[in-house]
């Protein structure tokens, strides 16, 4: 089976990213040499139009917690007060109108897997698709310093700015993947792969996720059970060295 046809067995990549870590930029050179789609921001118009609200608003919340409809809809009042009368979500608990939009954004990422050949950015998609073997989940990581600098030239901002804005949007990132799914998005068991940009550049990075793509491919095919690292394997010759009695004994 030739590469492509390998590839076009899996539906999606997965790219979560410590911010500055140049994901999204990676995700970016995946789509690129794969032929496939980003779904980044575009998220943010699809689960506005589920929602029957603006894009601008759901932007401002985008990949946050604690009550975004709730919020959301205080400021649209704010705004003009006719502009959600008589809609019945107003009366709903906080937790009911997280749910709605948890639901909505769930929606729209299963539709871009449904759809198929789509790189996703975030928004908690490693845990929405956590069960599908024909999803390749990346995160992308470098150190601090690393990311203060890429922040420094890539938005122009003063050092001790560009590391504020960094702490600021990963402890976002990490509570809302918490708040709604209960996991920490640092956890290396939610990641299929997950890469130092301070390590490798930005096009090996891209190309290392578009292997392993090809590899998982290859794996689905193969039982649940015969995964894993034993897979091929045969049994040590006698017995590993510390569990071998002490001389004397």
């Amino acid at each position: 089976m030739q590469h492509s046809d390998l590839v076009r067995q899996m539906r999606a990549v997965t790219v979560s990213r410590e911010y500055g870590s140049g994901g999204g930029e990676v995700a970016r050179r995946v789509a690129r040499q794969l032929g496939w789609r980003v779904v980044d921001h575009e998220i943010v118009g699809r689960v506005a139009r589920t929602l029957g609200v603006s894009e601008a608003e759901v932007e401002v919340h985008d990949e946050h917690v604690e009550g975004f409809v709730s919020r959301l809809l205080r400021s649209m009042q704010r705004v003009d007060p006719n502009l959600m009368a008589g809609a019945p979500v107003l009366s709903a608990s906080a937790e009911e109108e997280e749910k709605r939009y948890q639901t909505a954004l769930a929606d729209v990422v299963q539709a871009a897997v449904t759809d198929g050949h789509a790189v996703i950015v975030g928004r908690g998609s490693q845990a929405l698709l956590a069960q599908r073997r024909d999803v390749l989940h990346v995160r992308v990581i470098a150190p601090l310093a690393v990311r203060v600098a890429y922040v420094i030239q890539r938005e122009g901002l003063s050092q001790e700015d560009a590391q504020a804005r960094i702490q600021l949007k990963d402890r976002t990132r990490m509570r809302y993947l918490q708040s709604a799914h209960n996991l920490q998005s640092d956890d290396p068991h939610l990641y299929d792969l997950v890469v130092n940009s301070a390590v490798l550049d930005l096009d090996s990075i891209a190309s290392l996720i578009v292997t392993a793509l090809e590899d998982k491919a290859k794996q689905l095919t193969v039982p649940v059970e015969q995964l894993g690292p034993r897979s091929g394997l045969a049994r040590y010759p006698g017995h590993p060295g510390d569990l071998r009695p002490p001389i004397g004994r």
